[in-house]
């Protein structure tokens, strides 16, 4: 069953769906209000990023740096040592694709207070295509030290994960996508940083099990198939991740003690994101049998973001056929 907390009628088929990159933009602006130390900057891609609405209420508090990517990193750091929270916003393959080195020397070396938002992941950001699709951030961000990757799974959820990055004191990797993603959750859900939440609970009557993990805009498909799967006899719970890194451990094992078997379901490479996580965790504790669904070792491609979901395998059915796979 759904848990009380998330919004009612789920599997009606009439789910509200909008971006995430929204709740980013009205996050900032509400940390912009509750703390004047809050600055944001962007490389010429305000409206796309959701910035704007920052950068026209705080005019002095925002800096449009043009297409330099690796020089926003660098004067965020240094706005950061002068005791200011900079959040900086980019597509996903420029900030922290382009600027890794930077991020990682600049900001995360230093530990600096520097939130790094990376809009337009994944590859629902469809007709952009391949150049433009990134399904490799989750990995290349979580294995830097000091880091902390949060990649929230709808408007409500990135509106807080904003508000949460502003009070955090360290360096953060948000990721965010272009397309409407189905809002899932509630405005009064609960969210913490490196805290896992159960949000669908198998029904026990049923001899066989399965835990899926999801993390990001896939968790409606997950709980839609959590659905499909009890009613065709495999008892489903779903366990969402919002946050890569601190990795909610102990969540994970309980979770694999109670199922025997998972799936990882992520709009990423199967290599180094959450089922990458989830794999290195159990392995030295907990062996678990695991089916990861996700972007196997490619490189997008250009189309609709519901046809490239179902054609790279990350739909209901396909999320459905893995735990079958695995519980077998």
């Amino acid at each position: 069953m759904f848990a009380s907390h998330l919004q009612p009628n789920l599997s009606s088929g009439s789910v509200e769906r909008v971006p995430t990159r929204f709740g980013y933009g009205e996050g900032l602006l509400e940390a912009g209000k509750r703390d004047e130390r809050v600055v944001a900057l962007c490389c010429d891609l305000t409206e796309s990023t959701r910035t704007h609405l920052f950068a026209q209420a705080y005019p002095n508090r925002f800096v449009q740096v043009g297409i330099a990517e690796q020089n926003m990193a660098s004067v965020a750091s240094g706005m950061a040592a002068m005791g200011k929270i900079p959040f900086i916003a980019s597509y996903a393959m420029f900030s922290p694709g382009r600027n890794w080195e930077q991020v990682r020397t600049t900001i995360a070396y230093n530990n600096s207070n520097v939130k790094v938002v990376g809009a337009h992941a994944g590859i629902s950001v469809g007709p952009d295509g391949a150049t433009h699709q990134a399904i490799e951030d989750i990995a290349i961000m979580r294995v830097i030290p000091n880091m902390v990757v949060i990649t929230p799974a709808d408007v409500h959820e990135a509106r807080k994960a904003t508000l949460a990055a502003a009070k955090y004191d360290g360096p953060i990797y948000l990721r965010l996508g272009r397309s409407e993603t189905p809002v899932v959750t509630t405005p009064e859900s609960p969210f913490e940083i490196g805290k896992a939440q159960l949000l669908y609970t198998r029904n026990t009557a049923l001899d066989k099990k399965i835990g899926i993990i999801v993390t990001g805009s896939l968790l409606y498909n997950a709980l839609m198939a959590a659905e499909e799967l009890q009613k065709q006899g495999i008892g489903a719970s779903v366990l969402h991740m919002a946050t890569i890194k601190p990795f909610d451990g102990k969540a994970v094992q309980a979770f694999a003690a109670e199922h025997g078997a998972l799936v990882t379901v992520e709009e990423h490479q199967i290599t180094g994101g959450l089922g990458g996580a989830v794999a290195e965790h159990l392995a030295e504790c907990c062996p678990t049998r695991i089916a990861r669904v996700g972007v196997n070792d490619r490189f997008g491609e250009s189309g609709e973001p519901d046809e490239l979901i179902a054609y790279f395998g990350l739909d209901v059915p396909a999320i459905v056929a893995a735990a079958k796979r695995v519980v077998s």
